[in-house]
């Protein structure tokens, strides 16, 4: 009875203060804006794009991206080829380009300009190269049609000959976002031309075929090629 007594003067104890939630504050690196995406090869940003348009090619298209080859007249000794296009009808060669201003140049001209800022070499020069390197490995296809295909991003404007822009031409500058309606335009072209298709199924995967065994996956010889080309071309 005692304890019991002597138990009810003990003094209750102090309520706990309740803790004020805390916020914490988000991390730096989600604060922080995106980094700026760098190219890892020429030619690499909107590559996604290109790739998009590609995918909704015609049936019986094959097609390979970043192809490099061994090209004994280019100064670096390779030929880096963003894209090849295999279709019944002949070869597209991509080159792509991610500048931002007018493109001013002619045809026969060494030297174009971006928004008179700085001179890049004619890009359908650049790609000839291109298409005599493929030509050299696939030498039972001599009298295939290549089509010259160079793509801009929309940051760009078009200051140019104006039958580069006419689909009867084969050398085709284009925005990337229209670079399937072209191509697809240009067979169309090439059948009205000519109905019989100059490749069949095998010719194409053939050619497909022999591309991916000439193209170089060495990591060591990618990176010394874009280090020379960069050093023989700074603006590319």
């Amino acid at each position: 009875m005692l304890k019991k007594l002597l138990s009810m003067f003990k003094s209750s104890p102090a309520p706990k203060k309740k803790q004020k939630p805390t916020t914490s504050k988000p991390t730096t690196a989600l604060t922080k804006a995106n980094p700026k995406i760098q190219p890892t090869r020429i030619g690499e940003l909107g590559e996604h794009k290109i790739n998009i348009q590609l995918d909704q090619l015609p049936k019986g298209c094959k097609y390979l991206s970043d192809l490099m080859v061994v090209n004994t007249k280019s100064r670096t000794g390779y030929s880096q080829i963003d894209h090849v296009v295999i279709t019944p009808r002949g070869l597209f060669v991509i080159e792509t380009k991610n500048y931002n201003g007018e493109i001013k140049g002619k045809r026969a001209e060494k030297s174009w300009t971006v928004s008179n800022r700085f001179k890049m070499y004619n890009p359908f020069m650049q790609n000839y190269g291109h298409i005599q390197a493929i030509k050299s490995y696939l030498p039972s296809y001599t009298e295939v049609r290549y089509i010259s295909l160079v793509s801009f991003t929309m940051r760009c404007r078009f200051s140019i000959d104006p039958e580069l822009r006419q689909i009867q031409s084969d050398d085709l500058i284009v925005y990337d976002v229209e670079l399937s309606e072209y191509i697809t335009r240009k067979l169309l072209r090439i059948q009205a031309e000519q109905p019989d298709k100059v490749l069949s199924e095998s010719d194409i995967q053939m050619i497909y075929d022999s591309l991916i065994e000439a193209n170089i996956t060495d990591l060591s010889v990618r990176a010394e090629h874009i280090e020379k080309a960069s050093k023989s071309n700074p603006n590319k």
